[in-house]
């Protein structure tokens, strides 16, 4: 494994960062795939033994039990010290708004909550899951900048913006001494590059993380279409939704990955993180089986010539937005996203 710094923090994280959202009770959330404590406690400990030392939940996957199975396994697989945890909140809702909970407080409660789901004292990356338009960026920002200094969270992060959205929030930060963002995770992939636009070259101008999610596009590139379907793949209707609108043209880049693996003689998976892994600091991967995140390890390793870069991006034509990006607009304000129904990230 290799590690590398998490933009301008000091936190020293693997080149792989684990997605926890496939673990955790299915009948206490939106997903009907995900996996139970046994099993993800083996792929959790796998990923420890492969030198992974990146995790990533969220307070949101299936009713918080995500964060319970991981912590519960980070206790007893690793010390500490030794592991980066991150997890999101989820913006207000109607309901508080209503009775006047203050951004700030809604941000204490959900730090309380997810720090009892994961039986630790404090998170090392605390991510705001997407943009609430009904809380004011000042609010977001004291709120997280008072988690910091209580302890509760060593740095923050972001999910789900705009350069735009990023860059105002800084600018703020840097004004009022606030805690900054040090990571950006969006949606990016082989055959969904739209964060090349505004996003990454912005990040890299300020030395900001980017550790995107959905970095196999839900497993769509990581075998041949129609091949080998999961249960995820069959279930999924999220993941339907943001892909199967372009599935003509990301076919075309999909049997080029498929192309290139046969004769570099590695899989779909490790070929398709390699690329992103010359693009990011360090993509989220989920794993729902032990060989996702033996795959994912090995595309450390490997490198591709800039030839086979080109090749895999020569195919590629702008995509609308999908998701929760697709959603992130003012004329939403008031909306949860789909948070609970099945659509979200």
């Amino acid at each position: 494994m290799k590690y590398v710094k998490l933009g301008n923090s000091d936190l020293n994280v693997s080149r792989i960062c684990m997605g926890c959202m496939g673990f955790g009770d299915a009948a206490k959330g939106q997903h009907s795939w995900t996996i139970d404590e046994e099993h993800s406690r083996k792929i959790i400990k796998r990923g420890l033994d492969l030198g992974v030392n990146f995790y990533d939940t969220a307070i949101a996957y299936q009713g918080g039990t995500s964060e319970q199975f991981v912590g519960r396994a980070l206790r007893d697989f690793a010390k500490r010290e030794d592991v980066v945890v991150a997890t999101k909140f989820l913006p207000r809702t109607p309901d508080e708004i209503e009775n006047g909970i203050s951004g700030q407080q809604h941000i204490e409660n959900m730090i309380n909550i997810s720090l009892a789901n994961l039986g630790m004292d404090y998170v090392d990356l605390y991510i705001y899951h997407m943009w609430d338009w009904n809380t004011p960026i000042e609010d977001v920002m004291d709120g997280l900048n008072r988690i910091v200094k209580a302890g509760k969270a060593r740095y923050i992060g972001i999910s789900n913006c705009f350069a735009w959205q990023l860059a105002k929030a800084n600018a703020l930060a840097e004004k009022e001494g606030f805690a900054k963002f040090v990571s950006i995770q969006g949606h990016y992939n082989l055959i969904f590059r739209e964060e090349e636009r505004e996003m990454v070259p912005y990040c890299e101008e300020e030395n900001i993380a980017l550790t995107p999610y959905s970095a196999l596009a839900s497993g769509r590139l990581s075998r041949k279409p129609g091949e080998n379907n999961t249960k995820r793949a069959a279930e999924d209707a999220y993941a339907k939704f943001k892909y199967d609108a372009t599935a003509d043209q990301d076919n075309v880049i999909i049997s080029r990955v498929a192309e290139l693996s046969e004769k570099r003689g590695v899989t779909m998976t490790e070929l398709s993180l390699a690329w992103l892994l010359t693009k990011v600091t360090a993509p989220v991967v989920g794993a729902t089986k032990l060989h996702h995140i033996e795959g994912a390890v090995k595309a450390v390793d490997m490198e591709l010539k800039d030839s086979e870069i080109a090749y895999l991006e020569e195919p590629y034509v702008p995509h609308p937005l999908a998701g929760v990006m697709a959603q992130n607009k003012r004329t939403n304000a008031g909306e949860n996203h789909g948070w609970g129904t099945g659509n979200q990230k």
